[in-house]
């Protein structure tokens, strides 16, 4: 691998995971795909220069063995690029009041929590390819509008960002660029069935609060975040985005990618977050207390 750049990509079985390990391969990069034991990866093809590496970010011994086995194919060389891809978006869907906390601790287990691990494990081979190595973490544009409803996937998503803002302080005497991004709703396996997923919002919450929040809530988690979703970015756009950035010699903190978040960045900076706050509720049907 003298000289061939190296990647490791974790939720790479399928979706952008696997379309950017299949465009890295390509480039001439040498990929390590994490995938869930036993999973599908015909979505990754048989690239030669892709290699599949079991592995389950919510497992501290998966995700150390699947480090201990990128290390093996190292030898004495670094990872150039750490891609945490890896993510979940329907688990405890619905109202704050009444959010299954089982289900809140696991979106922060793949998230959050997964994330860390795989940093964790991976760093000392990030640090050995510095000061040219590279952390790219996905979080949402989701944090950006705070969609009704999505509260445990938001605070996942904005512990993320948190995450990325520390590493770029820890890991600036290294060189090491790390940077989060923010995609906006993509056409994935995640996203199919919109219509099915979100009914499930309203289906898997307490009567009593169900009651209470569905007359306000459910035009825009049923109706207009399902046409967000339809009318969402071809995956072959936001990846081509995401690495293009591999080109730029340093990195702000965030990115948003997506046709339908780039805007936001527009809006956020030349209004008040008051006044953009209330502009998003109108856009996304959330009617105002009228008193």
């Amino acid at each position: 691998m003298a000289g061939q750049k190296t990647a490791f990509i974790t939720g790479a079985a399928m979706g952008m995971g696997a379309m950017k390990a299949r465009k890295l391969a390509e480039r001439g990069w040498k990929v390590f795909a994490g995938v869930l034991p036993g999973a599908d990866t015909s979505e990754l093809g048989d690239h030669e220069n892709i290699v599949v590496v079991e592995q389950d970010v919510t497992s501290d011994k998966s995700v150390t063995a699947s480090a201990k086995t990128v290390a093996k194919h190292l030898g004495d060389a670094g990872l150039d690029l750490l891609i945490n891809n890896a993510g979940i978006a329907d688990k405890g869907t619905g109202p704050i009041e009444g959010i299954n906390m089982k289900e809140t601790r696991l979106m922060f287990e793949v998230n959050t929590f997964g994330m860390m691990r795989v940093i964790q494990s991976f760093l000392p081979m990030i640090r050995k390819a510095a000061p040219h190595s590279r952390i790219m973490n996905f979080a949402s544009g989701a944090v950006r509008a705070n969609p009704a409803c999505s509260g445990s996937y938001n605070m996942s998503k904005w512990a993320v960002e948190g995450l990325t803002n520390t590493l770029r302080n820890e890991l600036a005497p290294f060189g090491i660029e790390v940077t989060s991004i923010e995609p906006g709703a993509v056409k994935t396996h995640m996203t199919a069935n919109a219509e099915e997923t979100t009914k499930s919002i309203w289906s898997d919450i307490p009567q009593d609060v169900k009651d209470v929040y569905e007359p306000h809530l459910k035009e825009t988690t049923t109706t207009k975040m399902v046409e967000q979703i339809n009318n969402g970015n071809d995956p072959d756009y936001v990846t081509d985005e995401v690495l293009a950035l591999l080109d730029k010699k340093t990195w702000k903190p965030r990115y948003l990618v997506g046709k339908d978040v780039k805007p936001l960045k527009v809006m956020l900076a030349l209004m008040s977050e008051r006044g953009a706050e209330k502009a998003i509720q109108k856009a996304v049907g959330i009617p105002q207390y009228k008193g």
